[in-house]
């Protein structure tokens, strides 16, 4: 259930037209030139994507919001994996880049590679564009994908192939799981939530509060073939749901037993 009040308080909007967005925007750009600057040099991508990680976090704190993650343990156990999360805002992109300890690839929509800065980052840094109005070209990108993986890099997806309207979960698409069983590799189960109430689809101003990235146990894949990816999609959608209705039920306080990690507040 969204918190986030309609309309938004003026003073609200005018901290985002007058102070968000202009910070956002400078750093952003700041950011997309330093790492555009460094992939000339920087082969493994490591060092873009440190400087990535720096634009995701400073973007955390720009929005005004503290950032936890909750299940960190569970990214450890397999280095090697497709990572799937609900997709809520234009801000998961830089919440999963603050959470995500370590480098990995994204496949996401075409049209963000046409974006200032941000596509200058993501075609320098190796990030797999798909093209869903086109065959041929998709089943290029998922080829790029498995290439990916079976290279030791884990891959990012958000299967809903676009932002939820209403902030609930949409249906899944059965890509991520198609990938996950060819490659042979666990699915990982992520939750974003808050981040919808932050900046919905279809806004433009910042309504700042908690945001939570809940990492569930990693579903193997070892031994299952693609007449099972509808079943696979299905199982990994209903552990993303279960935990974003914990995260609703969930009090200030953390479980006995439950590793927390704060990035940003």
């Amino acid at each position: 259930m969204s918190r986030r009040p309609n309309p938004l308080p003026v003073l609200q909007r005018w901290r985002t037209n007058l102070l968000q967005s202009p910070l956002l925007a400078v750093i952003t750009a700041v950011c997309g030139s330093c790492a555009l600057l460094v992939s000339l040099v920087d082969r493994s991508g490591k060092a873009q994507h440190g400087i990535a990680r720096l634009w995701a976090r400073a973007l955390v704190r720009v929005s005004g919001c503290r950032l936890t993650v909750h299940g960190a343990e569970n990214l450890k156990r397999y280095p090697v994996a497709v990572l799937v999360a609900n997709h809520t805002s234009y801000m998961d992109t830089p919440v999963i880049f603050a959470a995500l300890p370590f480098q990995f690839r994204i496949l996401a929509k075409k049209e963000l590679w046409r974006i200032v800065f941000i596509g200058w980052y993501l075609n320098r840094s190796g990030q797999i564009a798909i093209d869903t109005s086109n065959s041929h070209a998709t089943l290029g990108s998922l080829g790029a994908a498995i290439k990916a993986l079976r290279g030791s890099m884990p891959l990012f997806v958000f299967p809903e192939g676009g932002r939820t309207p209403d902030g609930r979960l949409q249906p899944f698409q059965s890509g991520a799981a198609y990938l996950a069983i060819r490659a042979q590799v666990p699915l990982v189960p992520i939750a974003l939530h808050g981040v919808y109430d932050l900046l919905p689809i279809h806004t433009h101003h910042f309504f700042p509060g908690e945001l939570t990235l809940t990492v569930g146990k990693p579903v193997e894949t070892a031994g299952m073939n693609l007449r099972q990816m509808d079943e696979l999609t299905e199982r990994v959608k209903a552990q993303i749901g279960e935990m974003l209705e914990a995260c609703e039920q969930a009090s200030d306080t953390t479980e006995a037993g439950d590793q927390c990690i704060v990035i940003a507040e």
